[in-house]
């Protein structure tokens, strides 16, 4: 299972390394994972312990969540001055999440029924 666990980390150190090298503007853990993801395809199978490991973080996920939510309460003053904006942020990336939410469920069921007629 440490080998598994080692894995994981290392996907993420390796991604995170990536793109601070590169200077790309994207999420250095989601290279990572893009990173695992290629090795498991490669591989062709989820190997059990992994599975495990992975069960494992997924169940104390919310434990990762204490950091941010301290950093949250540190800075409390600063949600106070820039409500507005962080609400307005926080509508509009709902809406426009919902609406290509919609769009996208829109276009593969279609893409279903055709396929499915034919």
């Amino acid at each position: 299972m440490l080998e598994y666990l080692t894995l994981i980390l290392a996907c993420q150190l390796i991604g995170e390394f990536t793109v601070s090298a590169a200077g790309l503007p994207f999420p250095g853990p989601v290279a990572g994972m893009l990173l695992l993801f290629i090795f498991l395809l490669i591989k062709g199978s989820v190997p059990d312990d992994l599975t495990n490991v992975a069960g494992s973080l997924l169940n104390n996920l919310s434990l990762l969540f204490v950091p941010a939510g301290v950093g949250v309460m540190v800075h409390f003053e600063l949600l106070g001055t820039d409500a507005i904006p962080l609400s307005a942020a926080l509508i509009i990336s709902t809406v426009l999440t919902i609406i290509v939410t919609a769009t996208v469920m829109t276009m593969v069921n279609r893409y279903q029924h055709s396929r499915d007629s034919q």
